[in-house]
């Protein structure tokens, strides 16, 4: 029985091939990009999966109030973490974990830059890194050991043997190789290709020790029988004992919400990347429905024209149940088959769709939970959109039918047209979310950052280059390809040191300012291109500027009548006061949409981390980074040149906001070209069922336009009435998604009448090509039609 339905449904299939090409089409459509987004948002939730203890381990986190506003920071002291372990029952392991380091390793030709950590021996037992060479438990007994990547060691050691062998780095120290791990998945929070013991990163930074410096990440692993609130109830003050000048409160932050709920606002947990996760999961599931919607309309629509055929079979003695089966058997297999076909698309589209996300994502077609998605969407899909005909259509009176008196019901009408409304509202509420979504990329990008970030370069500080930098600053002007070059702590998009502890006269002894603090060498302020509001810039000889200091006017304007130049500024731990000797106009750096923090720019080259060089205008880049590179490497011998720009730098930080755009954009593509499928075999469908009627008119003297235009109206009168149902919800929806921001762009007319218009043009196109059709159709065959 079951092999005759498939049977009847394989020659109803080939019989009407383009409605079910346009069935299976949409259907395909709907599940390749529904399949592909669920792909990355499972990388999103299984983020940090590979650790097993991640139920039970946590960083410590920071809440510090400055002038009543309270900042979250992830960095804590290095003394915490032995003194919560010794003295805060529940608490199983701690480990530390230095800040991000590239550094470089290998000689000559086959050295090259890898980034790490230094952490404590205990990670290896909270963590979970799969050795493939060294044990845990020896892997940091001597202080000259490090553990690599397995992407580090066939680098270096091809043979497959890493294990003792010796390792340079930075071309100076020789380390032991004591362990190798197995490359940590991609969606995992904390990448490294090496890690050192903790106490050599402590020895070479003595400066860190103290409770007041909070520089280094904790871990945590509770013991899976206590309470949190027990051991945060602990942790809370605990600075505070110890130091009691701290106002800091420190709480524990899950694993489980580093990558998906990492935002805090006024020191409560307030979100993260799990509002776009759900976000993506939404509009995703919309697309499937606007793709099921699409199948339930044509297969609705088509199966009305087997009226007769079911009045012939019910005539004969068919039961209704055999014709409900006969329906649902043609819709399941419209459905598999666009099933099977959408897989082929997601195998070939998943390398332009990591790309597109910046992941690594593959499909795993048989996973249990893939298969059964992929089942169970065929079967649903299927079941929803055969129902409908297969009891609406199986309860037909058979004489009715065989004597021509059969009506289309007002309700399948109804449903079809509702269907048609809630396509075109999506699409268009995710065309105009596109727009905005880039119009809000582009009006922080166009924002006046305050310097100019084009043809500048940036390089972290290793080797000589400290040492020798008037004498590399000196050649690199000489050779006429830089303007000017600096040293400076951080990178001028991302000035990450501060402090509340400077005070000045008059200050309010209740005011508790957190100050932004930059270390850099005099030429900081012209290769920058930033600009004074007063004052001056510092001395091109540094050493007569030790004790002046630059402030920009946020820090000006809230340290009132003494935020001038000429006016003193003391820090607290140190003797001399610093003078005040220029006042910057106001920057961005670390947050694009807020406005630029109180800063403090110290004249100093004792701590750089990054030069900075800025390339000559008019002159070729190419040539500029060759010339450079050669000072470089002739000044600073056996360290390769590695540079970034700063302009590039700048379009990572809208990283987020870019996927956002780029995948809304997609969306909004595949939905309206869904919704046009849709409608174009509804269009057709409806000039086949109007065929006399036209034949009728066009004999009565109607013209084709007339023609035309009384097919279309009814259609696009319902595209009409989708733009009252999706400019109010987008608007709504595009409204709260600004709000999040502090600098946002504002949302314009012409955003909804220009998406308003192109819709309309795509649904003219789509339409007029089936009513062209039907008004140049001989009216003589027309009125033959059976």
């Amino acid at each position: 029985m079951l092999t005759s339905y498939f049977k009847i449904a394989i020659r109803s299939l080939w019989r009407n091939g383009t409605f079910s090409f346009l069935n299976i089409a949409g259907l395909v459509i709907g599940i390749t990009c529904t399949s592909l987004i669920f792909l990355w948002v499972e990388d999103e939730l299984t983020y940090n999966h590979v650790h097993e203890k991640r139920d039970h381990l946590y960083r410590i986190m920071e809440n510090q109030t400055y002038d009543g506003v309270v900042y979250t920071f992830g960095n804590t002291p290095v003394l915490l973490s032995e003194a919560i372990q010794r003295e805060i029952p529940g608490i199983k392991h701690t480990a530390r974990m230095s800040w991000g380091t590239e550094l470089l390793f290998g000689e000559a030709e086959r050295s090259s830059y890898f980034t790490g950590r230094y952490v404590d021996s205990s990670l290896f037992s909270m963590f979970t890194f799969q050795l493939l060479e060294g044990s845990a438990s020896t892997a940091f007994r001597e202080l000259n050991t490090i553990v690599i990547s397995e992407k580090m060691a066939k680098q270096f050691f091809p043979d497959g043997h890493a294990l003792g062998k010796v390792l340079k780095m930075n071309a100076t120290d020789a380390l032991v190789v004591s362990g190798v791990f197995k490359d940590l998945p991609k969606n995992t929070t904390y990448q490294f290709d090496w890690l050192g013991p903790f106490a050599r990163f402590e020895n070479n930074n003595i400066w860190l020790r103290g409770w007041g410096n909070n520089s280094i990440t904790t871990f945590v692993e509770l013991d899976p029988a206590v309470e949190l609130a027990a051991v945060n109830n602990k942790l809370r003050k605990f600075i505070t004992t110890k130091h009691p000048e701290s106002t800091t409160e420190c709480f524990l932050f899950s694993m489980n919400d580093w990558n998906l709920r990492e935002q805090f606002t006024n020191g409560k947990q307030t979100g993260g990347r799990i509002g776009y996760v759900r976000l993506f999961s939404l509009i995703a599931w919309i697309v499937l429905i606007i793709a099921c919607i699409n199948f339930m309309n044509l297969a609705t629509a088509r199966s009305e024209r087997k009226a007769k055929e079911i009045g012939v079979r019910k005539s004969i003695g068919a039961t209704k149940g055999s014709l409900v089966w006969q329906f649902i058997s043609d819709s399941l297999l419209l459905s598999f088959i666009a099933v099977i076909v959408a897989v082929v698309f997601i195998y070939l589209l998943l390398p332009f769709f990591n790309q597109l996300v910046d992941k690594s994502l593959v499909v795993g077609l048989f996973q249990p939970l893939h298969l059964l998605w992929l089942v169970g969407i065929g079967i649903i899909t299927g079941l929803i959109a055969g129902s409908y005909p297969a009891f609406y259509l199986s309860s037909f009176h058979p004489v009715s039918v065989l004597k021509g008196v059969l009506k289309t019901s007002g309700g399948a009408i109804f449903i079809r047209k509702g269907l048609v409304v809630t396509q075109f509202a999506v699409s268009i509420v995710l065309i105009i979310a596109t727009v905005i979504v880039y119009q809000q990329i582009s009006h922080v990008k166009n924002r006046d950052l305050g310097y100019n970030k084009d043809r500048l370069i940036h390089l972290q500080v290793r080797g000589a280059i400290a040492d020798k930098f008037d004498v590399i600053k000196q050649e690199l002007k000489a050779s006429g390809m830089v303007a000017n070059a600096t040293l400076s702590m951080d990178k001028i998009l991302n000035l990450s040191t501060n402090s509340d502890g400077f005070s000045w006269q008059g200050k309010d002894p209740q005011q508790d300012i957190l100050i932004t603090k930059e270390y850099a060498s005099p030429e900081y302020v012209s290769t920058m291109g930033l600009q004074l509001a007063s004052g001056r810039d510092f001395y091109p000889a540094g050493n007569t500027d030790s004790t002046s200091i630059i402030i920009n006017e946020q820090l000006a304007r809230q340290m009132g009548p003494a935020g001038k130049v000429g006016n003193i500024i003391h820090s607290s731990g140190e003797e001399t006061p610093y003078e005040i000797v220029g006042i910057l106009k106001d920057f961005l750096y670390s947050d694009m949409y807020n406005a630029g923090a109180p800063l403090i720019l110290f004249c100093s080259k004792e701590m750089p981390k990054y030069m900075t060089i800025r390339i000559a205008s008019g002159v070729s880049v190419p040539t500029a980074l060759s010339r450079i590179e050669e000072v470089m490497v002739r000044n600073n011998p056996g360290y390769p040149f590695a540079y970034k720009f700063v302009d590039e730098d700048f379009d990572r930080m809208f990283k987020t906001e870019a996927l956002i755009g780029k995948l809304a954009g997609v969306f909004a593509l595949l939905a309206i070209l869904i919704s046009c499928l849709g409608l174009f075999g509804l269009v057709a469908y409806t000039a086949e069922r109007r065929t006399k009627e036209m034949g009728i008119r066009k004999v009565l003297g109607a013209t084709s336009i007339r023609l035309m235009a009384l097919l279309a109206k009814g259609f696009l009168q319902l595209i009409a009435i989708s733009y009252l149902i999706a400019f109010p919800i987008a608007w709504f929806m595009m409204a709260r998604w600004l709000q999040s921001y502090d600098y946002h762009t504002r949302i314009y007319w012409w955003t909804f009448v220009g998406t308003g218009v192109v819709v309309l043009l795509i649904a003219i196109v789509t339409i007029s090509f089936q009513a062209i059709k039907a008004a140049l159709t001989n009216p003589i065959k027309a009125l033959k039609a059976e």
